[in-house]
């Protein structure tokens, strides 16, 4: 590779949250940090000229995207999914997360349901309940050791609830389920049929492995995207949450403006300027660290399988087909999910999201961050399968 990945970097005293804030959180200062999806290498050097330039320049003053930021952008969803943008589509948050609550607030008022599918990236229930909607859950099934849609169960809660906005999550976090187009036309057929606004979080889009290509929600057909919202960002795909920028792509215009009327309220106006060279740098130049850095992570979720196989098989691993996020399952321990938990995090010295915070769908699961060089991962594996083989 022309990349080192394997290189470890230390990010202990950079106010790292993943590295940072152990103690501060209650956790081991020497456990094994695994749990926050970043990655623990550097971006691509693309855009580290970018930001070095930029800041060799010195003025941070109030910026706007221009021309650089569109075309490059337009050009990476053509090369890389297929999909054709329009300038006016795209509007700039600091974050997805940012974009989904602003979409709760501009299209439900309190009380309205909004329909997740758990196990499901946990701040979704965060920015539903937090703004006094009700929370409708339309569990995914988990089968086989791949999770799959109940679509009889989706279209029924929309009808009993009187759902009014369904949050998906496309590629799945934490499942890894890069979901195939028949999937997303039935979901899409449903919500047309109910008059449910489709708010689709892609963040992990442009990480998928072979055999797997995401299908954008917006390119199924003109009534889907007209009826969805496309949350993106350069973030998980280039290491760059940090700079809080993100990509919304809203192609109705009518939700596109209510949409933007809901950032105005919160004062909200021009975006992170570093996170803007970030993204035009990425988009340009950072094709070739992306598919290597993709490499190299499914090498690691190879890596993983084989060792959780040789040392401790009761562990199940959800073998993704996107993110760089492994999906473990612990159910055939006679262990409660607490006991699970202290095992990993206060034995075995590793820290990982524990899975219940994805919903209680994800008790007894364990997810960890594979975005890390090779002897980090190899370490918490071992210490994580030598804690549970005796059991």
């Amino acid at each position: 590779m022309t990349f080192d990945f394997d290189k470890i970097t230390d990010r202990s005293n950079t106010m790292a949250i993943k590295y940072d804030l152990a103690a501060v959180r209650g956790k081991p200062k020497d456990a094994i940090s695994l749990w926050v999806a970043d990655m623990d290498w550097p971006t691509a050097p693309a855009v580290t000229q970018a930001l070095k330039k930029r800041c060799d320049h010195g003025i941070f003053g109030y910026s706007w995207p221009d021309d650089r930021y569109y075309d490059a952008l337009k050009n990476w969803y053509k090369t890389r999914h297929d999909f054709e943008i329009k300038k006016e589509w795209v509007v700039n948050t600091p974050g997805v997360v940012f974009a989904i609550c602003m979409a709760i607030r501009a299209f439900t008022k309190e009380g309205d349901s909004v329909l997740i599918q758990r196990p499901v990236y946990y701040p979704f229930s965060n920015s539903i309940v937090s703004q006094n909607r009700k929370l409708v859950n339309s569990p995914l099934v988990f089968k086989n050791g791949r999770y799959e849609i109940d679509f009889e169960d989706f279209e029924r809660k929309i009808i009993e609830e009187n759902v009014k906005l369904f949050i998906f999550c496309s590629p799945h976090n934490p499942g890894g389920r890069v979901w195939t187009k028949e999937e997303l036309l039935r979901l899409s057929e449903i919500c047309l049929k109910h008059n449910v606004l489709v708010v689709s979080d892609e963040i992990h889009c442009d990480i998928t492995f072979e055999g797997h290509r995401h299908t954008v929600f917006a390119k199924i057909s003109e009534e889907a995207a007209w009826n969805s919202i496309i949350c993106n960002s350069p973030s998980k795909t280039f290491n760059l949450a940090g700079l809080q920028f993100s990509n919304i792509i809203i192609q109705n215009e009518s939700l596109r403006r209510a949409f933007k009327k809901e950032i105005d309220r919160t004062g909200y106006d021009e975006p992170s300027v570093m996170g803007l060279e970030a993204a035009i740098a990425a988009y340009s130049a950072g094709g070739e660290w992306l598919d290597q850095a993709r490499t190299y992570i499914w090498q690691n979720v190879l890596f993983a399988e084989k060792y959780i196989a040789a040392h401790c098989p009761k562990i199940k691993v959800c073998k993704p087909e996107g993110s760089y996020l492994l999906w473990l399952d612990f159910s055939a321990f006679d262990l409660s999910d607490p006991q699970i938990e202290d095992k990993v995090l206060n034995r075995a010295k590793v820290w990982l999201d524990r899975g219940t915070m994805f919903g209680i769908e994800g008790e007894k699961f364990q997810r960890i961050n594979c975005a890390t060089p090779r002897k980090i991962l190899e370490a918490a594996l071992k210490a994580i399968c030598t804690e549970f083989a005796e059991d």
